[in-house]
């Protein structure tokens, strides 16, 4: 599946039932655009996603899928502060610091996400306070 945003090959995952409140159209797969970080709902998903495609660091444990939903959700922080404040608990609850991956997102370079990352940060470490 290609980004309908910048087109490039985004990544595809299943997402869990107890996520799907806040994935796009509540669906039951999501795709992550690894390079302008677009969320989008996607109608399927190979059995190991491509998190690495995102950062080298990505989690690849119970907190992927949280984390991935809640980056994509970050263009719009007013709209969806309640998902991703349940989204990045549960990215928390298994024992990943999402404000590293962030920061680890901002350093490598390759992303242009459609909103500003650094503040997107500073606005999530005061929700996560």
């Amino acid at each position: 599946m290609d980004c309908p945003n910048c087109g490039a090959p985004m990544v595809s995952f299943a997402v869990p039932e107890r996520f799907r409140e806040h994935a796009p159209e509540e669906s039951d797969h999501a795709a992550l655009c690894p390079e302008c970080l677009t969320l989008s709902a996607a109608e399927s998903a190979p059995p190991t996603p491509r998190f690495d495609r995102i950062t080298g660091t990505f989690p690849e444990d119970e907190a992927a899928v949280p984390l991935a939903i809640a980056i994509g959700l970050l263009d719009s922080l007013a709209l969806h502060r309640r998902d991703i404040e349940a989204l990045l608990e549960a990215v928390e609850e298994a024992g990943t610091d999402p404000l590293l991956i962030f920061d680890r997102l901002q350093a490598q370079g390759g992303v242009d996400p459609v909103f500003d990352l650094e503040r997107r940060r500073v606005q999530v470490e005061q929700l996560l306070e």
